[in-house]
């Protein structure tokens, strides 16, 4: 691909500003330029030359169909194709696209989760456009489809989705950050701020012939038996190593679909573990990003279909290696292009900064419990405090220099010495280096943004967001109600930074996060260790959540509750299936391969004894077999008992509780027999497909 195709195909697919102009008025598009920016309204007659050019420029593109894309409650994208063709009185076809259509669509909600927010009878769902996020064109195999990212709400305006509270996230971090911004300087041209992100997504390639012939791959996106095999990762072989032919090819694929939808690809290499994999695109506006990044899994998904492989986004596909995470790499931003997450080059501007990261430092200390929920799923415990992988304890790492910085204000205060005056001094610039990523932190300062690397590789990171905007947005709220009456703007903000990180220092660790000393350390200092979903989901209904969003209007009470049923319900849904497909597959596959081979153990003791010959080594295998068969029977009994009771519970808190501590358990305990009988059965008569025999395919 040479660099005038590559500067071609970027954005071709986009309804973006470039294309708007090309179809608009000078006069239409300025005019809707402003609409957009400032988020105003639009007028019935702009609003039918806005949708005009959209369905031409659509049609042109070879679209037949529109829709409203969206983002419900189940943690995938959603759209219904409505076509633009109309038939006509004299039995031809005409093309329409009714500005009503572009704006607000109706859609059946009753089969997506809503968490009691609607009754059966109430099954309606409206979509209303974000026109922040441009429509674009999806392509398959024979069709494209014109996609408007669209917001999802119930009949009384309460969202059932992840892009709504999103929005209003943004709107609230803007207007607190701006409060702060214009008591430093009412005189700056800053009209907006906006988070920003840069989302890196780690998945897994695998060929299709291996894929199909593992169920539990193909059902639950992970492998339920499996014995680890003697080399993995520990050579360190496969990071950054050179990428193989049919990977690259498969790249490539994936940077040209992502080049036409406006996705920049910034860097792509291989992972640390065998068949992992990595691509991180440039950052950008958290709204625009996280709809991006719902497209970067689906064409992740796509483009391996079309080369005989399968992208796995599961959070931690194989056992004893590495999972996959989403690292979230968040900022704010202002429209004049500074990042307020940049040391400035006055002494004006470092008292800002700093005044910033306390704000965060402090938000995460705070809402630690909501940022940990936030990236609470049962395929995401999985991965958390293992292989590279965030702890469960949230802490943050922000770097020996701006460490230093924090440590030299609270030193000088507390020795009552001549204070280090922020609006005086020009403090040290920081080294870049010293903040760089601390692997087993899960929120780590680098160079100018935080890297979030808790969220799991398949979730949206809409809600991750969400929090994180929102608490952010609460503390610099909280500090702006401060200041605003400040007579000595520089020596309160410094007295302000010096009491928040006295308050909330303990949330900052430099060290090893995975350490048994961590663990007893962060205990001392009041931390939570939330190890599992049905502990961290607690966070969406505690008093604490429910006042901070309704503050900001982000939830209300009853839209708090409803994503903490859903998500406690599908924590569960997860389980149960996992734990049918194991025993499909135990029943069917694995004990009748394990009965085959101690029959033929059987015979071959008999022959032998026949022989006078002994038969003690053939003995002490089937003794082992026996047992591990023995214990697969038992498990399969004692998991088919448990699932039949824990679905009978009808407290959703209770039956979660029940899946994590008995089911799984006996998921393990079924999955050790089979791992070491794997060790023990000859590969013609094992009857899938082994890590190594997965792994040998990358």
């Amino acid at each position: 691909m040479n660099s005038q195709s590559t500067s071609e195909l970027f954005g071709k697919s986009v309804f973006n500003t470039s294309t708007m102009r090309k179809y608009l008025s000078r006069d239409q598009y300025s005019k809707i330029k402003r609409i957009i920016e400032n988020n105003l309204e639009f007028d019935d007659e702009l609003a039918k030359k806005f949708a005009d050019a959209m369905k031409a420029w659509a049609i042109e593109q070879g679209a037949r169909y529109y829709t409203h894309w969206f983002q419900p409650l189940n943690g995938a994208t959603a759209e219904k194709h409505n076509s633009f063709m109309f038939p006509n009185s004299e039995d031809g076809v005409i093309y329409e696209f009714p500005h009503e259509a572009l704006f607000i669509g109706e859609s059946d909600a009753s089969s997506f989760p809503s968490g009691g927010l609607r009754s059966t009878f109430e099954a309606r769902g409206y979509t209303k456009w974000d026109y922040t996020s441009p429509a674009f064109i999806k392509e398959y195999k024979s069709s494209k489809i014109l996609c408007i990212p669209t917001i999802f709400v119930s009949h009384n305006g309460e969202s059932l989705d992840k892009k709504y509270p999103l929005l209003k996230s943004c709107k609230a971090i803007n207007d607190e950050t701006l409060r702060l911004i214009n008591i430093f300087d009412n005189t700056n041209n800053i009209h907006k701020i906006f988070p920003t992100i840069g989302a890196e997504q780690e998945y897994f390639l695998i060929t299709k012939e291996m894929y199909n012939k593992r169920e539990d791959l193909r059902i639950t996106g992970r492998t339920l038996f499996g014995s680890e095999p003697s080399k993995t990762q520990q050579l360190s072989d496969h990071y950054l190593g050179s990428i193989k032919e049919k990977v690259a090819s498969f790249m490539d694929e994936v940077d040209l679909e992502l080049l036409k939808l406006g996705i920049l690809s910034a860097t792509r290499h291989n992972e640390v573990a065998p068949c992992q994999y990595e691509l991180a695109p440039y950052f950008g506006d958290v709204n625009l990003g996280t709809d991006q990044n719902q497209l970067i899994m689906e064409t992740l998904k796509a483009v391996a279909e079309k080369h005989d492989l399968v992208c796995l986004l599961h959070e931690k596909p194989f056992k004893g290696i590495n999972g996959s995470g989403k690292h979230n790499n968040w900022s704010l931003s202002t429209d004049t292009g500074e990042n307020l997450l940049s040391m400035g080059k006055t002494p004006k501007d470092n008292a800002r900064f700093l005044l910033i990261i306390t704000a965060i430092i402090s938000a995460i200390d705070e809402y630690s419990d909501l940022l940990r929920a936030s990236t609470a799923t049962a395929t995401n415990d999985k991965r958390l405090s293992g292989f590279e992988a965030p702890p469960t304890i949230i802490s943050a790492f922000i770097g020996e220099d701006l460490q230093g910085i924090f440590d030299t204000l609270i030193k000088e205060k507390s020795e009552e010495e001549k204070t280090i005056v922020l609006g005086e001094t020009l403090l040290k610039s920081i080294n870049k280096f010293s903040t760089d990523r601390n692997r087993t932190s899960p929120f780590a300062f680098v160079d100018n943004r935080f890297e979030f690397r808790m969220p799991g590789s398949s979730t949206s990171i809409a809600v991750c967001n969400t929090i994180l905007n929102v608490a952010v947005a609460d503390k610099i709220s909280e500090f702006a109600d401060i200041l605003e009456n400040s007579e000595n703007i520089y020596e309160d903000v410094q007295n302000l930074i010096i009491d928040q990180m006295q308050k909330h220092s303990r949330i900052l660790y430099h060290g090893n996060g995975y350490s048994k000393e961590w663990e007893q350390e962060a205990k001392s200092r009041g931390l939570k260790d939330i190890k599992s979903s049905p502990e961290a989901l607690k966070a969406f209904i505690e008093p604490k959540a429910i006042s901070l969003f309704s503050k900001y209007n982000i939830y209300t009470e009853k839209e708090l509750k409803s994503r903490y049923l859903i998500k406690m319900e599908k924590y569960g849904y997860l389980t149960d299936i996992e734990a049918c497909t194991m025993l499909s597959m135990a029943k069917i596959k694995i004990l009748p391969a394990c009965l085959k081979f101690s029959e033929k153990l059987i015979d071959d003791i008999a022959k032998l004894e026949n022989l006078s010959i002994k038969a003690d080594t053939e003995r002490a295998l089937l003794k082992e077999v026996r047992k591990n068969i023995d214990g697969i029977y038992k498990n399969i009994e004692m998991l088919n008992k448990k699932l039949e009771s824990t679905r009978k519970i009808e407290d959703c808190e209770k039956r979660s509780i029940s899946y994590r501590d008995e089911i799984i358990k006996y998921m393990d305990a079924l999955r050790k027999n089979a791992d070491n009988l794997e060790l023990i059965i000859p590969k013609n008569i094992w009857p899938i497909p082994t890590y190594m025999d997965i792994f040998l395919e990358d």
